[in-house]
């Protein structure tokens, strides 16, 4: 279950650290999908 939980944490991690790359570069629109991705993983924590 540890595992399982740590997989989902660096997925959202990832998600969100690609989310700022993106909305630095000016893709805003795609920045938020990746939140949107992020929030999506996120649910799986709890």
């Amino acid at each position: 279950m540890r595992l399982k939980r740590l997989a989902w944490l660096v997925t959202t991690l990832g998600c969100l650290l690609a989310a700022l790359v993106v909305f630095l570069r000016g893709d805003d629109g795609y920045a938020a999908v990746a939140v949107a991705v992020a929030l999506s993983a996120a649910i799986n924590l709890f």
